[in-house]
């Protein structure tokens, strides 16, 4: 953690009425803790370790003395301890007088991407007369908030992958037809590893995936072909393709699109009211978006959701959307940022400048289901997509 780093961290608790930030870690339980502090993630941690990071003044670390070099790199002063009794009066005196105290930690669990600290923890801490507070916010601002670099190797990964969808939907016809004229031999599995082969051309990587869904199969919204499990696609059929990747590089930014189409005919009018609903739903998340950063106004992640939703439940659709709207996306495909929701969780965190995130709203059918996915990305009075919009379904 650089100096500048330290003093972000300190405006930031100042700015948020906290006394300090207490980071703490034990096999890897908090991944958190160790990217904002620029810890080794790979370290060998086999005892606690706390860090204290105060408002004001020098922060202070805890750790085992099997392993007391482990927090070396990191400013500030050091205790030992070895007994759990001297750990208990080790965390007594590093904390002394601060009070209300920021941890990986959220009531109710409400935000469980950020709920690292164990129960435990926050009952000891709780009886040495501390308040344990979610330091959710805080996670947003130094892990999501991106710097001009992430922000273009985001738009490269966006541009690479925006050309790579368009050219599988002409890759689909070209393979259904020449396939036997559409007798079952090309399969959803064999477009996912076109898809990765173009997308491995290009120097991107991912996690899992990409998904390609036929008929039914695109109504799991986390369907994932494989060798041993996978659909025909043939003429006739209505395909979805939810595609994801960054640059191979560290700290790059990824790209996470979902497009609909349908095979060798016009849409059914069901498919084509359900793809119009969400795309209105999409449309209406977004536009929400843009005013309140237009007009300089803080946008929290339920109200982006909420703006969707209401599209998908006034048009009878409701309880097909069976999802949030949109997830944070950084360095990790699911980003510890704000995530547009108010189904899975009420996410009161400010959708912050500088940030990125999907918007997919989606409904899903017994026969089938429809999401249409962007990215949007945010700055000081702006916010807009990042990447191509689907308009209407792609005619195979």
């Amino acid at each position: 953690m650089t100096s500048m780093q330290l003093d972000a961290i300190q405006a930031a608790l100042r700015e948020a009425g906290y006394d300090g930030w207490l980071f703490y870690d034990h096999h890897h339980r908090d991944p958190i803790a160790a990217r904002i502090l620029g810890l080794d993630e790979k370290a060998h941690i086999t005892r606690r370790w706390y860090y204290f990071v105060p408002a004001v003044g020098e922060p202070r670390k805890l750790v085992h003395r099997v392993e007391q070099g482990r927090l070396d790199a990191l400013p500030g002063s050091k205790g030992v301890y070895s007994s759990w009794q001297e750990l208990h009066a080790g965390l007594d005196a590093m904390l002394g007088d601060a009070r209300r105290i920021a941890m990986q930690y959220s009531p109710n669990n409400d935000i469980m991407y950020v709920s690292m600290v164990d129960a435990g923890t926050v009952d000891f801490l709780r009886s040495l007369g501390k308040q344990i507070v979610s330091s959710a916010d805080l996670v947003s601002q130094f892990e999501a908030v991106l710097n001009e670099e992430q922000i273009a190797s985001h738009s490269v990964a966006q541009r690479a992958i925006d050309a790579i969808l368009a050219e599988g939907w002409k890759e689909i016809g070209r393979r259904v037809r020449r396939e036997g004229g559409g007798n079952g031999e090309f399969s959803e599995f064999e477009m996912v590893t076109w898809l990765s082969e173009a997308m491995r051309r290009e120097g991107l990587v991912w996690e899992n995936g990409p998904n390609v869904s036929v008929n039914a199969n695109s109504s799991d919204s986390h369907y994932e072909p494989t060798v041993e499990r996978s659909s025909p696609i043939r003429e006739g059929d209505f395909v979805l393709i939810d595609i994801w990747g960054r640059v191979d590089k560290p700290r790059t930014v990824f790209y996470d699109i979902t497009w609909t189409g349908v095979v060798g005919r016009e849409p059914s009018e069901r498919e084509q009211l359900i793809f119009e609903t969400v795309r209105n739903a999409r449309n209406a998340a977004i536009a929400a978006v843009e005013s309140a950063f237009a007009a300089d106004r803080t946008m929290r992640g339920f109200e982006a959701d909420d703006a969707a939703r209401a599209v998908i439940r006034a048009a009878g659709f409701g309880e097909f959307f069976t999802h949030r709207t949109g997830h944070n996306i950084a360095q990790e495909l699911h980003g510890n940022g704000a995530h547009l929701d108010n189904l899975e969780t009420h996410d009161q965190r400010s959708i912050l400048p500088n940030t990125c995130f999907s918007v997919e709203p989606g409904i899903y059918l017994p026969e089938f289901g429809v999401r249409s996915e962007v990215n949007m990305m945010t700055a000081p009075g702006s916010a807009w997509v990042t990447g191509e919009m689907q308009r209407e379904l792609v005619r195979i």
